[in-house]
């Protein structure tokens, strides 16, 4: 149900403690340590971790904080308490590209083969959180695009923060996002006049992974029902290259390897 192999067989349902732990993305010795009650008092980040990796719904997540000792979420940090729903279908994808986000565009949580192809991006805080902020701001987001397609990720990334800037008003995080990228960035101050707005991605886009080159993928989306969070999944059609390099992309995962002369994946 989580998208861990089966193993052993099991003498009682459910996950075992370092299986929540690694799902949490904590050591084992330490979620051990909050069972028994020997541990200090787990942080609001730890709390959510464990939230994500049991799968709670938002009511189960705001109970698990009070039993805890903290307030529950306020809405503006709840927002990245990822839908069970679309974890549940994450689950299930462990050979294609497949992550979660936010409507500030934000990755809540990406498989192995995301991990793989975009890189861990878990380490970003604030506002570079966002993809978004980060395609204005820093040259080095743009690296995984082919240039020619560069303009048209500018007009999608504006139009999608438009909706969310719609839907949750100027004195929100997405209010927040918009005032610093119109300082920051001349290009997204234009954009941001032309008053686009639709919650979109493209089709079919080009990836480009920095050692097996272009990736053509298509791209389908499924969103919650409030529009608050997208699952992308990313897929190529079978025999084709693009396919052929996913399936080393699955072998490699973050290995760095050399691409000597015109490596054929036909």
């Amino acid at each position: 149900a989580v998208g861990l192999p089966p193993g052993s067989r099991r003498r009682t349902p459910g996950l075992r403690r370092e299986e929540v732990a690694a799902l949490a993305a904590m050591s084992a010795d330490y979620y051990t340590r909050l069972e028994q009650r020997r541990g200090p008092q787990p942080s609001e980040q730890m709390l959510a971790s464990l939230a994500r990796a049991l799968r709670l719904t938002a009511d189960e997540r705001d109970y698990l904080f009070q039993m805890a000792g903290h307030n529950p979420p306020a809405q503006v940090s709840a927002a990245a308490h990822v839908a069970p729903a679309l974890l549940r279908v994450l689950d299930r994808l462990d050979d294609t590209p497949a992550l979660i986000l936010s409507n500030l565009a934000e990755p809540l949580v990406q498989n192995r083969m995301a991990d793989a192809l975009f890189g861990d991006r878990s380490h970003h805080t604030g506002l570079a959180r966002s993809e978004t902020y980060r395609w204005f701001t820093d040259p080095s987001a743009r690296l995984r695009y082919p240039e020619e397609d560069h303009d048209r990720h500018s007009r999608t990334q504006v139009a999608n923060l438009r909706a969310a800037y719609g839907s949750m008003g100027p004195r929100s995080r997405a209010g927040e996002l918009v005032r610093a990228l119109r300082k920051a960035s001349a290009e997204f101050a234009e954009l941001w006049e032309r008053h686009e707005v639709a919650r979109r991605f493209e089709d079919h886009k080009t990836l480009i992974h920095p050692e097996l080159g272009p990736i053509e993928l298509d791209c389908q989306v499924l969103f919650t029902e409030d529009q608050s969070q997208a699952l992308l999944v990313l897929t190529a059609p079978p025999h084709t290259e693009a396919h052929e390099k996913l399936r080393l992309l699955a072998v490699l995962g973050h290995q760095h390897f050399p691409i000597s002369g015109k490596t054929s994946f036909a």
